[in-house]
């Protein structure tokens, strides 16, 4: 796996909010299972971005219920937990009386003042789709359950039952089901195919027609949900996270793309394309960097000789992600830059692994040619094969014999 050094790997808390928001999770993680990170590119039933949960969560816990609702409890405690969900009912018909009095007031600016107080125009459309995940809290955990179960059938006839069992005539709870097992589901693919059997037809309009609309929007929802961790850039961008996110973004398009019928000006086709151009966007200078990264950190210091491990990590994460963008290519729209890196990191690594490995022969006893060396053969494990590193790794051990 990518190399990351010990500050990446701390856990990431939510920043501090103003008023009567608080770092933790909107709703005490009850509906952790439906919530996406922004930004969001397209809205979808089955999901509600984070800004638009703690937009409505404040409401709700300052102008709503009040005394019902403790903003500043832990999420981790099961007793708050247990005390929001035990008045949860009486929560959500209060935030209907205050909706549907402002809707019904003569006044126009009752509404308007609504607006404000929720914290815009958008969290104000998501209303609907929160207090339906809310209502639904209980089947959440279950429709995950449901998602980690399906990865252990190997049986095509009972996966194809247990998608037949979801509630597909209520679009609304089967969106938030779908959008909660898709987060558990390692194989969307197979998932999809088993739709399609059940569909009787791969095109956009039986898969809608069966009920299993939602299940795509949920695949391009999680597949949106990758932008985020690549979107870091420097020298403590977690190259790990990044290469997880841009294989769990291949998985997931390619359960659509590789099955689907697409029509070409669908709403499903625009979403496809806007989410394979900004992933790819994103990729495109990492990849770029790769070339320029190797020959910095492999090459030979005049005067007093040394090794950079900055550069080195840059470099052999590089090559990380040149590997991961390798077996992806297929769901991203890098295939001529790609193409041009994968050859020149090619040749690149050729000259210096052999340009290393004369020098280590000749004075195999230089700490900084062999920590150099080694960095280069793990590179072009990664390039190549294990095959080929380990002929290198064997000159090496050659060349160390020799002099002890």
């Amino acid at each position: 796996m990518p190399v990351t050094s010990a500050s990446q790997n701390k856990p990431q808390t939510a920043p501090q909010r103003r008023g009567n928001e608080h770092a933790g999770r909107p709703f005490l993680g009850l509906i952790d299972a439906v919530l996406v990170p922004d930004p969001t590119t397209f809205d979808f039933d089955g999901a509600i971005a984070e800004s638009d949960a703690w937009a409505l969560w404040t409401w709700m816990s300052r102008d709503v219920a009040p005394d019902l609702m403790r903003p500043d409890l832990s999420p981790d405690d099961p007793a708050a937990r247990e005390a929001l969900d035990q008045a949860m009912p009486e929560i959500l018909q209060r935030s209907r009386d205050v909706v549907n009095a402002a809707v019904a007031d003569a006044n126009p600016e009752a509404e308007r003042r609504l607006i404000v107080q929720v914290g815009g125009e958008r969290p104000y459309s998501r209303m609907g789709v929160l207090r339906n995940a809310l209502k639904c809290r209980h089947l959440l955990e279950k429709s995950q359950s449901f998602g980690r179960a399906t990865n252990a059938l190997t049986d095509e006839a009972a996966l194809t039952m247990a998608l037949q069992s979801m509630p597909l005539n209520d679009h609304a709870v089967t969106a938030l089901l779908m959008q909660g097992a898709m987060g558990q589901i390692g194989n969307p693919a197979r998932l999809m195919q088993a739709v399609i059997r059940i569909a009787g037809d791969a095109t956009e309009k039986a898969i809608v027609r069966a009920g299993f609309g939602p299940l795509v929007d949920a695949i391009f929802s999680h597949a949106q949900a990758q932008i985020p961790a690549l979107q870091q850039h420097g020298a403590f961008a977690d190259i790990d996270m990044v290469c997880r996110a841009v294989d769990r973004f291949h998985r997931l398009m390619r359960s659509v793309m590789g099955f689907v019928e697409l029509n070409r000006l669908s709403r499903w086709s625009s979403i496809a394309a806007g989410l394979t151009t900004t992933v790819s966007e994103l990729v495109e200078p990492k990849l770029k960097d790769v070339g320029p990264s190797i020959n910095l950190a492999l090459r030979r210091h005049s005067g007093t000789d040394r090794v950079d491990p900055d550069q080195l990590l840059a470099a052999l994460n590089g090559c990380y992600v040149l590997a991961t963008v390798r077996d992806c290519r297929d769901s991203l729209a890098l295939n001529a830059l790609f193409d041009q890196t994968w050859a020149q990191v090619g040749q690149a690594l050729e000259i210096h692994v052999q340009r290393n490995l004369e020098l280590f022969r000749s004075n195999p006893t230089d700490r900084v040619t062999g920590q150099r060396l080694d960095a280069a053969i793990k590179m072009a494990e990664l390039r190549f094969n294990g095959e080929y590193a380990e002929v290198l790794r064997r000159a090496r051990d050659s060349a160390e014999r020799r002099v002890s």
